[in-house]
C-alpha cells in the first residue's frame, strides 16, 4: 500500500476500506487516523508513534495533501465508521476486545453490537479510565491470555496508541484507535447530517454546533495555507 510523508507524518493512501482491512488485519497493525489537526500539529514523540504503525486519512485534509503528491486515488476513511466495516467484516470469524468510554457508554456499546450484528464473540470489555500502572498491566495481561482478534481503544490520542503498543507487545492483533467514536455510536455525540459528510462539510457543521471549539480550527488553519500553496 502507498503512503507519502506529510509533515514528516507517514500517511497511507488505501484504495478502498477493504484494502485497508486486508492490509491491517494480514499484518496484525495499529490503525491511527490521522486529520489535518494531527499533522499539522505532529512532534518527533507523535511522529515516532504513527509511523511505527499505520496512519490513514481520516480527515479530507488528509486526503486532498495525499492527492497533492500524486496518490490520485485516495480516499477519505472516518475513523467512526471503519472501526463497523471492520466488526461487519469480521464478526462472523474472529473475536474481539473494546476498551473504552464511561461504564454506562462502554455497556451501551456492547449491548448495541450484540443486537446490530449477531453471534458477534466480544471476549472482554471495560472502560477507559485506567487510573493506576496496575489496572493497565492487568488489562494488558487480559488481552494476553484472551488473545482476541481484533482490539479496539477509545481514549484519544495519544493515550491510546500508546496503550495499543503495550498491548501489541505481548499479544499481535489487528488494533484501532477510536478516539470518540464510543459516543457517536452511542448517539451521546451526533455526527453532521449525510448531506453535510458526503459534500465533505462535516467539519464546519461541527463548528456551528459547538462554536465553542473555535479555537482548535483556528489551530489548524496553517495546515490549509499548505494546502493552498502545496507546501506538502
Amino acid at each position: 500500500m502507498q503512503y507519502k510523508l506529510l509533515n514528516g507524518v507517514q500517511t497511507f493512501a488505501p484504495n478502498s476500506r477493504e484494502d485497508l482491512i486486508n492490509f491491517a488485519l494480514k499484518g496484525n497493525k495499529i490503525l491511527i487516523a490521522l486529520s489535518a489537526d494531527k499533522i499539522l500539529h505532529a512532534n518527533e514523540a507523535t511522529r515516532n508513534i504513527i509511523n511505527r504503525n499505520v496512519g490513514y486519512p481520516d480527515g479530507i485534509g488528509a486526503v486532498i495533501a495525499l492527492k497533492q503528491k500524486g496518490l490520485k486515488n485516495a480516499i477519505k476513511i472516518p475513523g467512526c465508521e471503519l472501526w463497523l466495516d471492520i466488526i461487519g467484516t469480521l464478526y462472523k470469524k474472529k473475536t474481539f476486545y473494546l476498551v473504552g468510554g464511561e461504564e454506562e457508554i462502554i455497556t451501551t456499546v456492547i449491548k448495541k453490537l450484540k443486537l446490530e450484528y449477531p453471534g458477534i464473540n466480544i471476549i472482554n470489555y471495560r472502560n477507559g479510565y485506567i487510573k493506576t500502572e496496575r489496572e493497565q498491566l492487568n488489562l494488558i495481561e487480559d488481552i494476553r491470555l484472551k488473545k482476541p482478534d481484533v482490539v479496539f481503544v477509545a481514549m484519544g490520542s495519544p493515550k491510546q496508541e500508546l496503550l495499543m503498543e503495550a498491548m501489541q507487545s505481548k499479544h499481535k492483533a489487528l488494533y484501532q484507535g477510536l478516539g470518540g467514536s464510543f459516543d457517536v455510536y452511542t448517539g451521546k455525540v451526533k455526527r453532521a447530517p449525510k448531506w453535510w459528510i458526503d459534500h465533505q462539510l462535516e467539519g464546519p457543521y461541527r463548528l456551528m454546533k459547538q462554536p465553542y471549539k473555535i479555537k482548535r480550527y483556528i489551530k489548524a488553519m496553517p495546515f490549509w495555507w499548505n494546502l493552498l500553496i502545496r507546501k506538502y
